[in-house]
């Protein structure tokens, strides 16, 4: 496992951030904490890199000890903070050079600086002032610096925050090519974010996480049910589609054309055609929908925080 975390808990006075927290996240797989804001994911990121202490729990990176080898933690994490705190005045490859002097990477800096430009497209922006690049462009630049030590855990919180549609894809595009050699946790409210680069998806909610698989499975298994929408070659009775197991309810949207609701323990598409088949009638269409992963997390993110 790259990260390891054991019943993280942290209170700020009164308020509890974090709830006897637990993740696992295995070596590059590409994670995706959701949950809306206040819900805990800065709080759970700047713990794992060892940015904040936990009140209590435990938690290892790459099988280091947060509390008893934060140096060696810190060696393999790379962190982009939601803000991106950024030197303005120091130009581009400057300011790669200054962290890279700090990461003591000796006679490695300068090829290492131009391996990081090149992968994060900075190369046209490289010598000019960090204060005169756009959003998007720095950005790139807090990625390129939580990259220059070759980390093998990128920590990402809320990468695109504030970018343009034009600026977001090419992040996104660029995540997903990082994602390819490293381990990713990335935070963010953003549905899309997660269904367009991760491989799971961790909603946590009030402190707590109230879910965590993948984002196709999630859809499925929170919701509880399928809908499937099916157009048969002639009239059918709905008598005899609610016999189909797992069949919920039957509802005629005109003509030949029907919706079956189903319960989400077994796909009954199989069984559907079987149907058709035994009642020697063809199907002309055959859609399943399932909950999006955007309503899943309202479902599972919808409790008043007066109730915590």
């Amino acid at each position: 496992m790259s990260i390891i975390a054991r019943e993280i808990t942290k209170v700020y006075g009164k308020q509890k951030a974090l709830d006897a927290v637990s993740l696992e996240i295995n070596a590059g797989e590409v994670v995706g904490l959701l949950g809306p804001n206040g819900a805990g994911k800065s709080t759970m990121m700047k713990i794992i890199s060892c940015f904040l202490p936990p009140t209590s729990g435990e938690a290892t990176v790459d099988g280091f000890d947060i509390f008893e080898q934060e140096i060696e933690v810190k060696k393999r994490v790379g962190y982009l903070a939601e803000h991106n705190p950024l030197y303005l005045d120091m130009y581009v490859r400057e300011y790669l050079s200054f962290l890279a002097g700090i990461h003591k990477l000796g006679k490695k800096r300068k090829s290492r600086i131009n391996d990081i430009i090149d992968m994060t497209g900075l190369t046209l922006e490289q010598n000019k002032k960090i204060g005169a690049l756009s959003k998007g462009y720095r950005q790139r630049v807090g990625l390129a610096q939580a990259l220059l030590h070759d980390p093998s855990v990128l920590i990402l919180d809320e990468p695109t925050s504030g970018l343009d549609p034009n600026q977001l894809l090419e992040i996104r595009s660029l995540i997903k090519e990082i994602g390819k050699e490293k381990t990713i946790l990335l935070s963010t409210h953003i549905m899309q974010e997660v269904e367009a680069i991760c491989d799971r998806a961790v909603i946590i909610h009030l402190g707590k996480i109230v879910a965590d698989d993948s984002t196709e499975n999630l859809s499925k298994q929170t919701a509880g049910k399928d809908i499937i929408k099916i157009e048969f070659s002639e009239l059918v009775n709905a008598d005899n589609i609610k016999k189909i197991g797992g069949v919920h309810t039957v509802r005629n949207l005109g003509g030949n054309t029907w919706e079956i609701e189903a319960s989400g323990e077994k796909d009954i598409r199989e069984d559907i055609f079987n149907f058709a088949v035994g009642h020697k009638i063809s199907v002309l269409s055959l859609s399943r929908e399932q909950q999006s992963l955007e309503e899943v997390f309202q479902s599972l993110t919808k409790a008043d925080r007066s109730e915590k």
